[in-house]
């Protein structure tokens, strides 16, 4: 195995000594964010010793996008994370352009990573030459060596025809004595395809099949694959770059989707029965999942998009996470609900029921920036429902919901963002006659909205000051509401 060396231990050193920088009362309280710098994707969400471990893609040095290093935090609850010293850093001849993307599991009290190693440099004609293989680390929950035999997977194991630059991301899992992973790739036609390999000792794999790939229906390249069992249904998660905006929900650029599919042992492929968006907003991407100790499917994302980097210049990190959530299939559809174990966190509730709104109003004891709360709205006398968050004199941000239309619309337009950026995004409901019930969990700078228990969820973020603390309520058209707040105190 090769032997961290002086990169890993600089940056080690250097995220020590800056992290105390940063004060608490600037960052989300139960929503991990970046230590110091930059993240994006998560990876290794995984347990080991009985602990949640989440690890990410990370660049200490800058509040952009870098060499990338694996961070790491880890967590008893989901809600309340512990940091813990960078895990990878981009220091071997195979990963010298970054240690991407990846997956962890545990395996005979050891923690194993696997990742993408990314090889960036110039042939003797001075042509550049990117490579991407996929490598592992074994480590104990803290310290992680990689395997002299790095990289495993190599370009000689994709298809004929495949991208020897994109070839990222692997999911790895076990069943019986073998372990297996998928990989996300580009095929010969340009468009995304997600292979399988496999192996009976984490040093020599083998191609096994290409599951399923894109044809250029579903955006082009697929980053990020996950696939898991759920409710008796097969599910693969995957992130597609390069979308055309379609009017069943994906938004041009990078999105989030999963597939239903039926594995078919004999091909080694899936039949698909249906694809859907998994998140509807503004800030959502490259999502991950486990299961837990007690047999859940917990699932973590990027709460962040590419295109629209909103967090502002005086911050010295950027990047947070989703909060995790609990998924379930309900008539073929995944259900997204906020982890269970936020309610140990209640404080202050407040409750209103069979609240009749029609101007713009504000309620004793609904105000903040860390809460959880549940609203059902019959709106169906009303045309339009409103609320509006992270509020004062000059900022807001709205919520609103269409009740003829079935449509609830996000917009960050007055939350203090300076940039020509997207302000809004849409998201399409199930019609229930005008009403709606939205469950908002807001952390400073960032709102989930879970609509009708998690039949759709929309992600966003605003990073408007903290001393904007009201929230009201506003219809057009009587609508008749109920409402419980929880404030969150982690």
């Amino acid at each position: 195995m090769i032997e961290n060396n002086f990169i890993l231990e600089k940056a080690r050193k250097y995220e020590k000594e800056f992290i105390n920088s940063i004060s608490k009362e600037e960052k989300p309280s139960f929503h991990l964010c970046a230590p110091i710098g930059w993240i994006n994707d998560p990876n290794g969400f995984s347990t080991f010793n009985n602990e949640y471990h989440l690890f990410y893609q990370y660049h200490p040095y800058d509040v952009v996008w870098g060499p990338m290093y694996w961070g790491h935090s880890k967590t008893n609850d989901f809600i309340k994370w512990e940091q813990l010293p960078i895990a990878l850093a981009p220091e071997a001849s195979y990963d010298m352009g970054g240690c991407f993307s990846g997956s962890a599991l545990e395996y005979d009290g050891k923690h194993v990573i696997m990742y993408t190693g990314v090889l960036d440099n110039k042939d003797e004609n001075g042509e550049r030459v990117v490579r991407q293989t996929q490598c592992i680390a074994i480590g104990n929950g803290e310290n992680y060596e990689k395997l002299d035999c790095n990289p495993v997977i190599t370009h000689e194991m994709l298809p004929e025809g495949s991208s020897l630059e994109d070839f990222r991301d692997p999911k790895i899992w076990i069943e019986g004595e073998e372990f297996y992973c998928v990989v996300a790739s580009r095929s010969n036609d340009g468009s995304g395809q997600i292979l399988m390999y496999k192996s009976n000792n984490l040093k020599e794999w083998e191609f096994v099949a290409i599951v399923d790939n894109s044809k250029n229906k579903v955006g082009r390249m697929w980053e990020c694959p996950d696939l898991f069992s759920l409710n008796g249904k097969d599910v693969l998660i995957i992130s597609p770059q390069e979308v055309k905006a379609t009017k069943d929900g994906f938004h041009n650029g990078n999105n989030t989707a999963y597939l239903i599919e039926k594995y078919d042992n004999e091909k080694n492929s899936f039949e698909r029965e249906s694809c859907n968006v998994i998140d509807f907003g503004l800030d959502f991407y490259a999502p991950q999942t486990l299961e837990s100790t007690d047999g859940r499917r917990i699932m973590i994302g990027w709460m962040q998009s590419w295109e629209n980097r909103i967090v502002p210049a005086n911050f010295k990190w950027c990047g947070m996470m989703t909060i995790p959530r609990e998924l379930t299939i309900k008539e073929g559809c995944l259900i997204q609900n906020p982890i269970r174990e936020i309610e140990n966190y209640y404080k202050n509730t407040v409750e209103y029921n069979n609240l009749i709104i029609k101007d713009e109003v504000s309620l004793d004891g609904i105000f903040g920036r860390e809460l959880d709360i549940t609203i059902d709205i019959d709106g169906s006398q009303a045309e339009e429902f409103k609320i509006k968050l992270a509020k004062n004199n000059e900022y807001e941000t709205i919520i609103n919901f269409n009740s003829k239309k079935n449509i609830i619309e996000f917009d960050r337009t007055y939350s203090g963002i300076y940039g020509d950026i997207l302000h809004k995004r849409e998201m399409k409901v199930s019609d229930k006659k005008g009403k709606v019930k939205m469950r908002l969990i807001i952390d400073k700078y960032s709102v989930e909205i879970f609509a009708n228990d998690g039949e759709q969820v929309m992600t966003s973020t605003f990073y408007t000051p903290l001393e904007a603390t009201d929230i009201t309520f506003a219809s057009e058209g009587n609508s008749i509401i109920n409402i419980k707040k929880h404030d969150i105190e982690v």
